[in-house]
């Protein structure tokens, strides 16, 4: 698997070669000093370009970052409708295991990308210098927050609610609509309520 300096040159070589790419930017848990860094970590990449159907025309330049044994393109199926609007997704395991996840992104559209971000993301290269304002990385908008008095009973009542159709769906024997159930929205919220509870103790620390 290759080094996280490899993968790194890797993506601003290209950014830095192609005068179509305008920002670089990385995203994700590599970006997050609070967590401990893994093998098993993506490389999330966006490139903000002048020319979307450039890139969208051919996979040839893709062949760039190494020989791949899988991609997905989400913003391409049929099955899944695409969520990501006007930008295009490459998410690539290639064959040393090493994982790019790359974003295409609208130059005009780098004021919406930063306004809606999760707040994990680096700016690696800004050739026009657009960015005014500095970017640091933060999963803030990840830490629990104490909740209102509605929302904790909202929590609760959901719980209960949907244990009721968890038990009927037991007792007639339609285990996967049980199941269903249990991932989708029983265990959601007796997690919630675990978070919940942590929070709480570490107040009241």
């Amino acid at each position: 698997m290759r080094s996280n300096k490899e993968m790194m040159e890797l993506g601003m070589n290209f950014a830095l070669n192609c005068e179509k790419i305008r920002i670089f930017t990385l995203e994700g848990s590599l970006t997050n000093e609070n967590i401990p860094k893994d093998e098993f970590q993506d490389y999330d990449f966006s490139y903000f370009v002048t020319d979307m159907d450039f890139f969208k025309k051919n996979d040839d330049w893709l062949t760039y970052f190494g020989q791949r044994i899988i991609m997905q393109k989400p913003e391409a199926m049929e099955l899944f409708p695409p969520e990501l609007g006007n930008w295009f997704s490459y998410l690539m395991i290639f064959e040393d295991g090493t994982k790019i996840d790359l974003t295409l992104i609208p130059l005009n559209e780098y004021e919406a990308y930063f306004n809606n971000s999760d707040g994990l993301v680096e700016v690696l290269l800004d050739k026009d210098n657009l960015i005014k304002e500095s970017v640091i990385a933060t999963d803030s908008i990840y830490h629990i927050q104490k909740p209102s008095l509605q929302s904790f009973d909202d929590c609760c009542n959901e719980f209960w609610m949907t244990s009721t159709y968890v038990a009927k769906g037991l007792a007639r024997k339609e285990i996967l609509f049980a199941v269903d159930l249990m991932n989708a929205a029983f265990r959601p919220n007796l997690l919630t309520m675990y978070a919940l509870k942590l929070e709480l103790k570490l107040i009241l620390a």
